[in-house]
């Protein structure tokens, strides 16, 4: 079995899934074996929100509950350098991804030890839209992470729709889901782009330029209300344009 196989069939799983909760409990059965045993979800508070009520942004937490306390006692939000990276680059990467090539401080580097001691060495970090608009990042932890590059495009877009999954269930109960209308060309786009392909690559397979193939993609991104490539992807599985 193909990985977009393999991971269609895990998306399959992740939506027969009644609770938001049932949700995360598969989606770390599945991460757990690349090395991803923890999972946090959450808002990014504003810097200087009160440390009582900055666990109010947690969404979703699979996390060792002495690490959140510890997190939070010593406002590790405004130092963690995973967080700092998520903003700025707004796709899926590896932990290890925020301190290399750069140097992240005494503050960062105290935020990396401590999770350390919590089994939490490295991991995987994306942001993610809510239907509402609030920007929600997401991190799986664990203490040896092991990832080839098509495992990291498999998780990524696993955990990707998980967490949309989760937050769908978590805030529309008995809601529908609004229509959206994508053209054939970005839906053929897009399908290109969930295996694999970059925009080179689909401008090729389907005979138009680079520079258009880039901009069926933005557009779908647009209308399926996604903040990265990812996203959209996920998204427009969970929507079924792309089976």
């Amino acid at each position: 079995m193909g990985h977009f196989d393999r991971t269609l069939e895990l998306i399959d799983q992740l939506q027969h899934a009644g609770t938001a909760a049932t949700v995360c409990e598969k989606l770390l059965g599945v991460t757990s074996g690349f090395g991803l045993t923890a999972l946090m979800a959450g808002t990014v508070p504003q810097p200087g929100t009160p440390r009582n009520r900055q666990k109010d942004h947690v969404l979703l937490c699979d996390w060792p509950a002495e690490w959140l306390e510890r997190y939070v006692a010593r406002n590790y939000v405004d130092h963690d350098p995973v967080v700092s990276h998520m903003k700025q680059l707004q796709a899926p990467f590896q932990w290890r991804e925020a301190s290399q090539g750069i140097p992240i401080g005494k503050s960062g580097g105290d935020v990396m030890g401590d999770a350390g001691e919590f089994k939490l060495r490295d991991g995987l970090a994306f942001p993610l839209i809510t239907l509402d608009g609030q920007i929600v990042m997401v991190s799986l932890g664990g203490e040896a992470v092991e990832l080839s590059g098509a495992e990291f495009g498999l998780v990524s877009l696993v955990s990707t729709y998980a967490i949309g999954r989760a937050m769908q269930l978590h805030t529309m109960a008995g809601k529908t889901i609004d229509h959206v209308e994508l053209t054939p060309r970005e839906r053929e786009c897009l399908q290109w782009a969930a295996v694999g392909k970059s925009e080179w690559e689909i401008s090729q397979i389907l005979g138009i330029s680079e520079h258009t193939s880039e901009k069926h993609l933005l557009n779908a991104k647009s209308k399926l209300g996604a903040v990265n490539r990812v996203q959209a992807v996920a998204e427009a599985i969970r929507r079924g344009y792309i089976n």
